[in-house]
């Protein structure tokens, strides 16, 4: 016996769906910044996914759909980044070797040394500001970026001359 579905929740899902497809690359993109492994990268991404529909129902139409997902996509890659560390602090390898060993799995398609530390330095910045890069290299506005990460438009100003001063000097 197959249940019927509540035709509301049928067309929610159908625009959701909809949504999600036209705005997928901001879920492949975050997860792209938060996680190395094409395995981690994909388990990210549905995570976002899932949280995404999770939220829908308190979505507000009248705001960008694209500025609330990147605040939910930030908001989940970044409580799992710190997830994730705190796991990597507790844990210890069984083998060394198998630790330091490339991960082959994982697309290199970047073969410009520039690009290589561009993706370094972002692998080293703590979440706000690989979510604040993220967001800059969108060319996202000022007040959109201060609306996804819920900080003042002034303080991107800043954080955002100080993080290119940074890359700047990492990448020089």
């Amino acid at each position: 016996m197959q249940l019927a579905m509540n035709p509301a929740i049928a067309d929610a899902r159908d625009t959701f769906d909809a949504l999600l497809q036209a705005h997928r690359k901001i879920v492949f993109k975050v997860a792209a910044s938060y996680a190395t492994g094409v395995e981690d990268r994909a388990d990210l991404a549905q995570e976002i996914a899932t949280q995404l529909w999770r939220a829908y129902p308190a979505y507000d139409e009248a705001r960008s759909f694209s500025t609330w997902m990147y605040r939910i996509a930030l908001n989940v890659a970044i409580s799992e980044f710190r997830i994730a560390s705190r796991n990597r602090r507790h844990t210890v390898p069984l083998d060394e070797s198998l630790h330091d060993a490339p991960d082959h799995n994982t697309p290199q398609p970047e073969s410009d040394a520039g690009v290589r530390a561009l993706h370094a330095v972002i692998q080293r910045l703590d979440p706000l500001h690989r979510a604040l890069l993220v967001l800059y290299l969108e060319e996202r506005s000022t007040r959109e970026i201060a609306e996804i990460l819920g900080i003042g438009e002034s303080n991107v100003t800043t954080k955002l001359s100080r993080l290119r001063q940074r890359l700047r000097a990492e990448l020089s």
